[in-house]
């Protein structure tokens, strides 16, 4: 059989830069080289597309970060001269590489080399905004190319932390109080926005951009300074800002979804962080924290998070694969549901693989699995009529 040749996007206009380089990393070395020919395309931090003549070789995204810190290279992958463009259009092929004029003469003059990828399949593996929000969902669409994971809705949904708490509510999913500002609010009037806040939830609170992932911009505040300072920081990544009242004695659980119309829920896991809660040094930095697979749970409370797991993923309209967190109050034992993650942290030792690991499902299996599912929501799609003639 022919191989499928798969591009791999990662990298990306994102502060989860390096963990999309992590996360390809580990993708690329795991797929089966009798079934698949993986076609490594970085995008840089300015958006600029590339086709790699090697991928990146590590997998740890706390490597990656170090050296992003000291403004070192990112990665061991060897840059090609040629640019990467996409195309949004059905009829030709979509993904061009163009080398530049200095490779080839026609009739005494330089020219470009224009070639396509002829990719079978895409796996976006770009976490955060530009890549996991819709938007590169939205160019697959239009360019009629089949790709691993969420659609457009439920990426988009998925990223809005706001908006996917609406969606929860109105599914009786339980969520923890919340208030949504907006950065032209802060800056109108801080001083109302702070009361408003007051009057509506109870410190501690947790202040988190809405548009991101990696609990990156994300602070726990205990009085109204330590407030005021998480929402400027807050702001700077996000023009929406989710002020929510933190669950003070927790447990983070968390859960693996796997499928389309029938998905199905992993094992439950829980993390214990380092620092005061997740945050992103505590995830991908210090060494401290750990994953504990399965959760210490009573059983009716791990069926109960796997149910609510799928009811969430169902709630966005998500397909593929999604990771869903939640905060258990260590008093109550009450659950809320906290966020859905349609990619999540993809390396062998995130997370979402050891859950699947966990449930019988290895890393290369996991794989497989994805790719048949986007080739099989793909292949539906095609049958759908375009006019109404």
């Amino acid at each position: 059989m022919k191989r499928l040749r798969i591009g791999v996007i990662y990298g990306g206009r994102s502060s989860e830069h390096e963990v999309s380089l992590a996360s390809a990393s580990a993708i690329i070395a795991n797929l089966s080289s009798e079934r698949y020919e993986p076609i490594p395309i970085y995008v840089s931090k300015h958006g600029s597309w590339h086709l790699e003549r090697k991928p990146p070789e590590t997998a740890s995204a706390a490597a990656l970060i170090k050296l992003s810190k000291a403004g070192q290279e990112l990665t061991n992958s060897i840059r090609s001269n040629q640019e990467l463009h996409f195309l949004a259009n059905p009829t030709v092929p979509p993904l061009l590489t163009i080398q530049p004029e200095t490779e080839k003469v026609v009739e005494g003059k330089k020219r470009a080399i224009i070639e396509s990828l002829d990719l079978d399949i895409v796996f976006p593996i770009l976490h955060g905004p530009h890549g996991e929000d819709g938007t590169l969902q939205g160019l697959l669409e239009l360019a009629n190319i089949p790709y691993v994971g969420a659609g457009v809705l439920a990426s988009a949904v998925g990223m809005d932390k706001a908006m996917s708490k609406t969606l929860f509510v109105a599914c009786g999913l339980p969520v923890v109080e919340y208030v949504t500002i907006r950065t032209a609010q802060w800056e109108e009037d801080r001083e109302s926005t702070l009361e408003d806040l007051y009057n509506k939830l109870t410190p501690p609170f947790f202040v988190k951009p809405v548009n991101l992932g990696s609990s990156v911009g994300i602070s726990k505040t205990t009085n109204r300074i330590e407030l005021e300072r998480g929402i400027d920081l807050a702001q700077q990544f996000d023009r929406k800002i989710i002020v929510e009242t933190a669950v003070t004695n927790t447990r983070e659980l968390e859960c693996a979804i796997l499928g389309n119309d029938s998905p199905a829920a992993s094992v439950v896991g829980e993390v214990l962080p380092v620092g005061e809660f997740y945050d992103y040094e505590s995830k991908y930095v210090d060494d401290g924290s750990t994953l504990t697979i399965p959760a210490s749970l009573r059983p009716e409370q791990s069926e109960n998070i796997r149910k609510m797991a799928l009811k969430a993923f169902r709630a966005i309209e998500a397909e593929g694969m999604a990771r869903v967190d939640f905060l258990m109050d260590k008093d109550t034992e009450k659950i809320y549901i906290n966020e859905v993650n349609t990619i999540p942290g993809f390396t062998t030792i995130s997370m979402y693989a050891k859950l699947w690991k966990a449930s019988g499902l290895n890393y290369s299996q996991l794989l497989d699995r994805l790719i048949t599912l986007a080739l099989e929501r793909y292949a539906e799609t095609q049958d759908r009529r375009t006019s109404s003639i």
